[in-house]
């Protein structure tokens, strides 16, 4: 399939149509557009609760009744089903308004990001949702019926390596791969109450709408901005069956003072970073129930596990199949994206002949058939020649005692390339120093050559859009004491 919006841009699949019919045929997709299948909630049960945020709850009729109006107003506008249109409304009901009223038009919908308006320009977008109004252009677009295969949703990389990357996705990418895993996290829970804390606009936290309220019809609950305790608040007060977050906000959430009253909660869901074992085993204790550790990407893949101790999981064939290539995990299946947007040299980069999609990750299976990632391939410090993975360094130090939060970042050197710098947030009370820091490593056999030569403590690590740690804010405010340190001895030795 080929699609191309009102200003030119053309968005190919590049996985063959025959593999999409297949998945089709196998039940993995349902083969419909979203808003059609988010109107068949409202039909089912137009009373049930659709949304709760900060301003309060609203049921699926009530939902429904302000999509239609904004959808309106949008193709009063001139937006048809060629257009992509941006959004940029803070999480919560205008921001699941503006999603839905794109989708009943057809139409391809591109959160925003704050800072990232330069999107606009590359996905060439012609009106913008913000503070429920429309603007934009007034040439009249036309509105054509919806192919399930067309885009649907733009997701916006967290850009932890370079410029944010769009990745586009049709109605069946969202209705059935990213729909199938976000069931099977779901387990027998036959109306999930999702509480996400993190953003609408990154990859893990862009199911809300088209997955909890199109597909399942649950209810979504959801917030403008994360805080640990309010976050516990909104656990105890609108009892959500499930709640995902990145790692630094269960950090946060299992180190807040505040008690835990979580009736309801079946299962708790971390994503987007690596959850050190520390984390995993004190929210299993504060919550009193599972942890789901979800390995995945908005390139299209996924695997889950209650065990990662053992691995990312098992992959299922109705969300993507996983196979290796030189060392490198590759994926394709029902939530396989179309192609990147307005960048033909990442399709050429990250795109394998059929349609498969490369991560950047190494990894390898087990016997019992379980993915294990074994790295970044990018996310590397190069010193002296030696390369360093930042996040073995990471997970060891993420054990010490004394420590609440840690990512490790290079420093520019003139001699060796670079050199590892840890970042690291404390626990109240404590101030390890640097060499602490490293006989600690080395008792748990971490090499010489890998252990970092400066330390930055803070009292919490800066967080990026996405709620992950910004590996590029740190890595500036690294790059700056550096510069400091350098004019005011000789390089240091190496270790």
């Amino acid at each position: 399939m080929i699609w191309v919006s009102e200003t030119g841009v053309v968005l190919r699949d590049l996985v063959p149509a025959g593999v999409r019919r297949e998945w089709v045929r196998c039940g993995h997709c349902p083969d419909r557009d979203l808003y059609s299948l988010f109107r068949d909630r409202v039909r089912e049960h137009p009373l049930r609760t659709a949304v709760i945020d900060d301003e309060g709850a609203l049921d699926y009729t009530t939902l429904d009744v302000a999509v239609r109006a904004m959808a309106a107003r949008l193709a009063a506008a001139g937006c048809g089903s060629a257009d992509i249109v941006g959004v940029r409304e803070p999480d919560g009901r205008d921001a699941v308004v503006a999603e839905l009223a794109i989708l009943a038009l057809g139409a391809v919908v591109l959160p925003l990001p704050r800072g990232a308006d330069g999107l606009l320009e590359r996905a060439g977008v012609r009106f913008v949702i913000e503070g429920g109004r429309v603007s934009g252009s007034s040439k009249p677009g036309h509105i054509a019926d919806v192919h399930p295969d067309a885009p649907a949703r733009i997701l916006v990389s967290s850009g932890s390596e370079s410029e944010p990357k769009m990745v586009a996705y049709s109605h069946n990418a969202f209705a059935g791969g990213r729909a199938n895993y976000v069931r099977a996290v779901h387990g027998e829970t036959a109306v999930p109450r999702d509480l996400v804390l993190v953003s609408s606009t990154s990859g893990f936290g862009s199911f809300g709408v088209a997955v909890t309220l199109c597909r399942l019809g649950g209810t979504l609950i959801s917030t403008r901005r994360f805080d640990a305790g309010a976050a516990l608040r909104l656990i105890a007060e609108h009892r959500p069956t499930h709640v995902f977050g990145v790692p630094a906000m269960w950090r946060r959430m299992v180190e807040h003072p505040a008690d835990v009253d979580a009736p309801g909660l079946v299962a708790i869901v971390s994503s987007g970073d690596t959850l050190p074992a520390s984390t995993r085993a004190a929210c299993r204790r504060r919550f009193g129930v599972e942890m789901i550790d979800i390995y995945g990407s908005s390139d299209g893949v996924n695997c889950h596990t209650t065990m990662p101790e053992n691995g990312v999981g098992v992959p299922d064939p109705a969300v993507c199949e996983i196979r290796l290539v030189d060392g490198e995990i590759c994926a394709r299946g029902p939530m396989t994206p179309l192609c990147y947007v307005g960048a033909p040299e990442l399709d050429a980069a990250y795109r394998l002949d059929g349609g498969w999609v490369r991560t950047g990750d190494n990894g390898r299976f087990d016997d019992q058939g379980r993915l294990h990632v074994t790295g970044r391939r990018k996310r590397v410090v190069i010193r002296g020649g030696y390369t360093i993975s930042p996040a073995e360094v990471e997970l060891a130090l993420g054990e010490h005692p004394a420590i609440s939060e840690v990512a490790c970042v290079p420093v520019p050197d003139s001699v060796l390339g670079e050199r590892l710098c840890a970042c690291v947030s404390v626990r109240n009370g404590h101030s390890p120093g640097l060499p602490e820091l490293k006989t600690f490593l080395a008792a748990r056999g971490l090499a010489g050559a890998k252990m970092p030569e400066f330390l930055i403590a803070l009292p919490e690590l800066p967080l990026g859009r996405t709620g992950k740690v910004c590996h590029r804010t740190l890595t500036e405010i690294a790059g700056r004491i550096g510069d400091v340190r350098r004019s005011q001895s000789s390089p240091l030795s190496p270790p």
